[in-house]
């Protein structure tokens, strides 16, 4: 398997880079040195962010958290701020305060964020107050929350669940029928014509049925006229991470020709080496499958999560065996560093992951320069030129 996954991943998540160094006059450059490296994937490494718990914690306490957010994740999700209960607990109390502090900080450090999520189909998560609306009233307060969330955040916020759990749930669809299910759609789309829309549900990864039921239900969907963008898989496990279930989900569901995430990792069991090697096989598997655009995990610190042994780092910050792993795949075996000195063409070439980069050539005399660049998945390979003013 992981051989399997290696070659795959070379493949699918890593193209060619060649950078020409010129001077003024257009003459090549010869033994330059070329440093290549990477400063963020295009691949999404992420992790839910929970303001509540956080806030309960003193300022050194939080640093250390937000410092191994930084440091470990490209991307973040509100793990409930986000939420229509969470934003509107009483009919037109609306807060967005929580929702703006982690979006805020998570844009000042380079951490690109998804939205969950505009609804929840599950009754028993759904407020009060919209469970006591009538059939007119609870439509328009749908169509009011959807434009209202998705214009704030129009540009900022790139993707959204849409409709959480719509396999375990019916709040929705028993009051409005299903066709409800195409306005939050809509609205959502209206509201930024540009964000991807995604479902999102559980058991998908740890059932042997219910990918095949859920290829069934985007159809569903699409069929209704529901502008579905994207494909969200929770992946809660509770018993070590079966590889052959796992892949076997990825490729039923990218029939469907749409991007898929992970949206809600974790692994549930007291034994730290299978958390460890049920992390590799999954991540191993998803970065090796072309339509899998992102992993996040639901929380990393044992201090800030919802089922606290699964997370990454202890309560006093220190790294589990699954933190390690992690970091080993993320940032040792998936990360560009290449070095190297340009030809007698004045090239020097190398395969490096999809992302942005640091390049930083050398002259012969001495004279450094350095560039930022981004190599896009959707360009394959990118060729720079690098023209020196003598």
């Amino acid at each position: 398997m992981i051989r399997k996954s290696r070659d795959e991943t070379e493949i699918i998540r890593k193209g060619v880079l060649e950078i020409t160094v010129i001077d003024k006059e257009g003459r090549l450059i010869k033994n330059a040195v070329v440093k290549v490296d990477q400063s963020k994937h295009e691949f999404w490494f992420g992790t839910s962010v929970s303001t509540f718990r956080l806030s309960k914690h003193d300022k050194a306490v939080r640093d250390r958290y937000l410092g191994l957010l930084k440091d470990n994740f490209n991307s973040a999700v509100h793990e409930n701020a986000l939420k229509w209960h969470s934003t509107e607990k009483e009919e037109g109390k609306i807060s967005y305060k929580d929702v703006d502090t982690i979006l805020s900080w998570c844009e000042e450090n380079n951490i690109s964020m998804r939205g969950h999520c505009i609804f929840w189909e599950v009754e028993k998560v759904v407020q009060p107050w919209v469970k006591n609306l009538g059939r007119e009233e609870l439509k328009q307060a749908i169509i009011r929350r959807a434009t209202g969330l998705t214009e704030r955040y129009r540009g900022r916020i790139s993707e959204y669940d849409v409709n959480n759990e719509m396999m375990h749930g019916s709040f929705y669809k028993d009051r409005l029928g299903e066709e409800i299910w195409k306005v939050m759609f809509d609205t959502a789309k209206k509201g930024d014509p540009d964000a991807v829309l995604y479902v999102n549900d559980y058991d998908i990864m740890t059932n042997g049925f219910m990918e095949e039921e859920y290829v069934k239900h985007i159809r569903h969907l699409t069929d209704m006229g529901a502008s579905v963008g994207g494909i969200g898989i929770q992946g809660h496990f509770n018993t070590a991470v079966d590889a052959f279930q796992v892949e076997r989900a990825l490729n039923i569901l990218s029939k469907l020709n749409l991007p898929i995430k992970i949206t809600e990792f974790d692994i549930d069991v007291e034994d730290e080496q299978v958390k460890a090697e049920g992390l590799e096989v999954l991540y191993r598997i998803c970065f090796a499958h072309p339509e899998v655009k992102g992993i996040l995990m639901w929380g990393f610190w044992e201090g800030a999560h919802w089922r606290p042994r699964a997370a990454l780092f202890k309560k006093d910050f220190s790294p589990t065996l699954s933190a390690k792993m992690y970091r080993k795949l993320v940032f040792d075996e998936w990360w560009t560093k290449a070095a190297g000195k340009t030809d007698q063409n004045g090239k020097y070439s190398c395969r490096a992951f999809y992302g942005d980069h640091q390049i930083t050539v050398t002259l012969p005399d001495g004279k450094t320069i350095v560039r930022e660049v981004t190599m896009s998945s959707k360009e394959k390979n990118k060729n720079l030129r690098f023209t020196i003013d003598n």
